[in-house]
């Protein structure tokens, strides 16, 4: 599990200091939900696996979560998606209306009942760390007590040093993630650029008669999206963008499925 890699053909991969202890240096900038990920390595995590059935809970205090383009027509059914202000209109699933909750978080720590959970929360607690400017990828495992124990059923490493089925399964899924975050991210580039994209807020109504007004995401305009230069258009089929584009805008309805959500917590939260 230590041998070189390229985009194409990504493993776990470990560096080692010259004292020839393992070492991992930190991102500048971690991941949403990541804190600690370090790359696995079959001596240094011999004994090491992750908890069976550790939940959700790591989602706490997180009202928007990145999505990809190919699981958009999945999402739209669920929750609202919007496009991040910050100029790069990054893809994100909306999970709450109000500042740090996550209404799909249940108090039992699973997720809300037959509702399709977004790639990103699914990866967690895996990624893969790219070396910038590099071929190189490495699979890293975050760190945490929380989800992590020794010698239990769900080891990162067999016996013989080979990858288990939990760690080949986790390798897989974080290059398929890749794959179709890169492709989002062309497609994110694309519409940063049309200048289809406004900014919206939504004005929620809830119980006694309150409003929450959630701002701070961007939207489709319709009227500039059928106004959109033909070529543009044209070029757009040719991607095959148009239904995630579609999906983008069917999503609307479920600020809906959000107000009610919020609306059951909070009689709750009054009994």
């Amino acid at each position: 599990m230590a041998k070189k890699e390229t985009k194409k053909d990504a493993k776990a991969k470990t560096k080692k200091a010259d004292n020839g202890e393992q070492t991992q240096q930190a991102p500048a900038n971690m991941p949403l939900f990541y804190k600690n990920p370090v790359p696995l390595d079959a001596k240094a995590h011999a004994d090491l696996g992750l908890k069976k059935n550790f939940g959700f809970n790591f989602t706490e205090g997180v009202n928007a979560v990145p999505v990809n383009l190919i699981e958009m027509p999945q999402v739209c059914h669920f929750y609202p998606i919007a496009f991040s202000p910050d100029g790069n209109a990054t893809p994100v699933a909306i999970l709450g209306l109000r500042d740090n909750e996550n209404l799909f978080l249940q108090p039992d720590n699973t997720w809300e009942a037959n509702t399709y959970i977004p790639a990103y929360i699914r990866r967690y607690p895996f990624i893969f760390s790219e070396i910038p400017e590099g071929e190189q990828l490495t699979l890293c495992m975050d760190m945490d007590n929380s989800i992590t124990e020794k010698k239990g059923d769900q080891k990162f490493f067999n016996d013989d040093g080979s990858a288990s089925d939990l760690s080949t399964n986790a390798l897989e899924f974080c290059k398929s993630y890749h794959a179709a975050a890169q492709q989002t991210l062309e497609f994110s580039k694309a519409l940063a650029a049309s200048d289809i994209l406004v900014d919206r807020e939504a004005q929620i109504n809830v119980a006694d008669n309150k409003r929450i007004n959630f701002s701070g995401f961007k939207i489709i305009d319709e009227q500039k999206l059928a106004s959109l230069d033909d070529k543009v258009f044209l070029e757009w089929r040719q991607q095959g963008w148009l239904p995630f584009l579609y999906a983008h805008l069917f999503s609307g309805a479920q600020w809906q499925r959000l107000t009610y959500l919020l609306n059951t917590r909070l009689d709750k939260e009054a009994a």
